[in-house]
């Protein structure tokens, strides 16, 4: 049972629920929830459509067939292997795209199935991710979208923060209107969505001045309340979403510093010590291949996270008020990489709330 991933569902929903609030009063009602946090869960997803998201999005084809059977269009985020465009055309309603090879490789794949495929095209705009960087590479694939029989030109799109940490700005984003305008001049066609980013953007909505975009792709912010560029709770919504509980599996005095010559961890790093004198640490049956040290976040305050193994959390408890014995459980709160591995990992179990 443990160590144990609670989801709570009525939280997750309000989250949802005021996101939803806040998108439409600022004209975005093309609202997707990314679920590739969860793993595409069912359950979960199906809080998302409670909560008002229009799209299901994800990386994963994975994902979407365990998604295959909720009711609302689903989008394939990352952009399609060629290797998979069969499946893409299959279980993803909207594919993001920026290469040539694959829109055609998929115009063929829905050809052979009968279908329309809709897809979005992605611009950079800085970040240097994903995304057409040069316009008119840009044009050229619209061009050609726009003659193939299989193929829908959705819209566009953009994606800051994820690698090269760019903070979406008004005037970064305003170049999708200069996009969406010269697709409009260039070749008379309206595009129907104009996806401005993630978790990150919603900072700005409520400011003056917002460049027209009417779809944003929401993970974060759904599932800890936080936006992603400055990481700010929005008002209303609630971090308390995903507990993690671990199960102490000893507890021992001891001194704060290994004794004998230091070398390299089990992961290869060279660790540092600080120096505390001897205290009381509780090991836990909770280890690094299930989530990063550094996104766990004990609920019980003056519990300190000291480090750990593969398979070990270990926790400096000296100052705790509560008296914790073997057996016990510890909770915490995490980031979002850390609901990611937690949901990853098969070793933690799921509880759905």
């Amino acid at each position: 049972m443990y160590p144990k991933l609670t989801v709570n569902l009525d939280v997750l929903r309000n989250n949802v629920k005021v996101l939803n609030t806040l998108l439409r009063d600022n004209g975005i009602d093309h609202f997707a929830g990314v679920t590739k946090v969860f793993c595409g869960n069912p359950k979960i997803a199906q809080a998302y459509l409670d909560g008002g998201v229009n799209y299901l999005a994800d990386s994963r084809i994975q994902n979407l067939k365990r998604m295959k059977d909720l009711d609302a269009p689903k989008i394939l985020l990352r952009l399609p292997q060629i290797s998979e465009v069969d499946e893409v055309v299959e279980y993803a309603d909207i594919s993001f795209n920026s290469e040539l090879l694959t829109l055609e490789a998929l115009n063929q794949a829905a050809k052979d199935k009968g279908k329309k495929h809709n897809v979005v095209l992605m611009v950079d705009l800085g970040d240097l991710r994903e995304g057409f960087y040069k316009e008119e590479d840009f044009y050229e694939a619209v061009e050609k979208v726009l003659k193939m029989d299989s193929l829908y030109l959705k819209g566009i799109g953009v994606n800051l923060t994820c690698y090269g940490a760019v903070i979406p700005t008004k005037e970064i984003l305003s170049r999708l209107d200069d996009y969406k305008n010269g697709v409009k001049e260039k070749f008379g066609f309206d595009l129907e969505i104009i996806s401005g980013g993630n978790s990150s953007s919603v900072y700005l909505l409520g400011k003056e001045d917002l460049p027209f975009i009417n779809n944003l792709r929401l993970g974060e912010v759904l599932i800890l309340g936080t936006e992603s560029a400055y990481g700010e709770v929005i008002e209303g919504t609630s971090k308390e979403t995903w507990i993690l509980e671990a199960e102490i599996i000893e507890i021992k005095d001891k001194p704060s510093v290994p004794t004998g010559e230091i070398g390299r961890d089990a992961f290869g790093n060279e660790p540092t010590f600080v120096d505390r004198g001897i205290r009381t640490r509780a090991l836990i049956a909770l280890g690094k291949q299930d989530v990063a040290n550094d996104s766990i976040y004990p609920v019980d305050q003056d519990i300190i996270v000291l480090g750990g193994s593969s398979d070990h959390t270990i926790l400096d408890i000296t100052d705790c008020k509560k008296e914790y014995k073997v057996g016990d459980k510890i909770s915490f709160l995490l980031d979002y990489v850390g609901v990611l591995m937690c949901s990853t990992s098969e070793y933690v179990t799921k509880e759905i709330k």
